[in-house]
């Protein structure tokens, strides 16, 4: 499965977030201490996308992290307050391509999804059918995370807050799917929302800056595992848990 760290707080490099760390996204991507439910390393690609002044940006390649010198140069000289990167496991049969991988993305919106939908794609066909056409025909890509975030994005263009918006199609689809596991991460570039359905889950508040994690990237303070079963909505100066479904 994949991993994901999403940041808020005081502007990093994004060499200091991903790379630098003793247990960085980078070394997840090949040595994942948390893995659960299939998957060694995190191979089939990465994404990380951050905001700036002139709005936000978006990298991703279909090879693994540590394959991609030119990222490791811009990660040095990038600086940002809000970001939200992913290394990629691919579930057997689903593409590996760049448009596959984490985060997708909407004007300031970035998502991701951690796990699998089971039974896929025939056990959420009732819920696909929710979505408006074009939205179905204009996926990033033929898998479960992709159809995720089209649900997301079509509960949050009509009018639903990005908590709601996620409990809902996480709760939907494991009613569809039971057994499903979906760690969703919704960046909003103002907010946090994160879930915990079959992976592992933790988060680190300095009081400036909160960090989400599917693992602790660092070892020098102490982080909060979030148990199964959970949804997180955080800011820097503020974190709610509340039971998913």
């Amino acid at each position: 499965m994949c991993r994901q760290l999403a940041y808020l707080g005081p502007p990093v490099t994004l060499a200091a977030l991903l790379l630098d760390p003793p247990h960085s996204l980078l070394h997840q991507s090949y040595a994942p201490a948390e893995m659960r439910g299939g998957g060694t390393v995190n191979a089939d690609g990465f994404g990380v996308g951050w905001h700036t002044g002139d709005g936000p940006v978006r990298y991703r390649r279909a090879c693994p992290l540590w394959s991609d010198e030119s990222f490791g140069a811009l990660a040095r000289v990038t600086r940002s307050g809000a970001v939200f990167a992913a290394v990629r496991s691919a579930t057997v049969g689903m593409p590996v391509t760049e448009t596959a991988c984490a985060p997708f993305a909407d004007g300031a919106l970035m998502f991701g999804h951690n796990g699998r939908i089971l039974g896929w794609p025939d056990s959420v066909a009732k819920l696909a059918e929710r979505l408006p056409v074009t939205d179905l025909l204009t996926l990033d890509a033929p898998t479960d995370s992709a159809l995720l975030w089209a649900l997301v994005r079509h509960r949050l263009r009509a009018g639903a807050d990005p908590t709601d918006a996620v409990r809902g199609v996480v709760c939907d689809v494991l009613a569809a799917a039971p057994g499903s596991r979906l760690n969703l991460v919704l960046h909003t570039g103002s907010a946090v929302v994160a879930t915990t359905a079959g992976h592992s889950l933790s988060y680190l508040d300095t009081g400036d800056a909160l960090t989400v994690g599917s693992e602790p990237s660092t070892v020098d303070r102490p982080w909060t595992p979030v148990p199964d079963g959970r949804i997180l909505t955080g800011t820097p100066d503020h974190l709610v848990l509340e039971e998913l479904c």
